[in-house]
């Protein structure tokens, strides 16, 4: 008896906007922004584009919803601090190393604006800065000085070591690099950064940037008084 050929073998899973979401998350960890692209990314879920377009109209959308899935895992996996401080310094420690683990996520906000991922963030800071006793006509000046550095200084931690990497450099080498070249600057122009170069070989990130949200903090509550 002839037996019929094979066909070929299907998905297990059926697509979904979840798989579809994990698997862009897979690739800009990998390649970046530049290797997200609907060929890439139906390759790795062996589909067509077409079934992606059907969940996801656009590569924009795409890296919206990528975004918005990390910042809503980190914001869930949170621990809620004993006081608002120490809660805001989880939501901040959160997102720093979220985007120290994927770079493009620094930049991928900065697009949305008022949007969800965005919203995710701002949410459970702006109601830790209300739980802080701030008043409602301070409450926007906190909620914005706390997400523009939380942004802007994760932002360029994961550029850093993006660039780090891309130099085939490791921390340590890095730092080493940078303080030396701090060292050899004029010392009647760049008196201060001269002064700071021997601790950036040692200098902790994740310390320094609580450090800066603390004096933010700070500052909040010496203006709420």
């Amino acid at each position: 008896m002839v037996k019929k050929a094979r066909s070929s073998p299907r998905r297990e899973e059926s697509l979904s906007r979840e798989r579809i979401v994990e698997a862009s998350i897979e690739l800009l960890d990998s390649s970046g922004e530049a290797g997200l692209t609907f060929r890439a990314l139906s390759e790795l879920l062996v589909t067509g584009s077409g079934a992606i377009y059907w969940h996801i109209a656009s590569k924009s959308d795409l890296l919206t919803a990528a975004c918005d899935a990390v910042v809503a895992r980190t914001m869930s996996e949170t621990v809620v601090g004993s006081t608002p401080e120490a809660t805001i310094r989880a939501l901040a420690l959160g997102l720093f190393n979220a985007i120290d683990t994927h770079p493009w996520v620094g930049s991928a906000l900065t697009r949305v604006a008022g949007h969800l991922p965005m919203l995710r963030l701002l949410e459970p800071i702006g109601q830790q800065v209300r739980a802080l006793g701030v008043p409602d006509d301070q409450q926007w000046d906190a909620v914005s000085a706390l997400m523009a550095y939380i942004l802007g200084v994760s932002g360029q931690n994961a550029a850093n070591g993006q660039l780090a990497r891309e130099r085939g450099l490791d921390r340590s080498d890095f730092l080493e690099k940078l303080s030396t070249a701090w060292l050899q600057l004029d010392p009647q122009e760049y008196p201060f950064a001269r002064s700071v170069a021997g601790k950036m070989r040692t200098h902790d990130d994740r310390v320094d940037f609580l450090s800066g949200i603390d004096l933010i903090l700070r500052g909040i509550d010496s203006s709420r008084r």
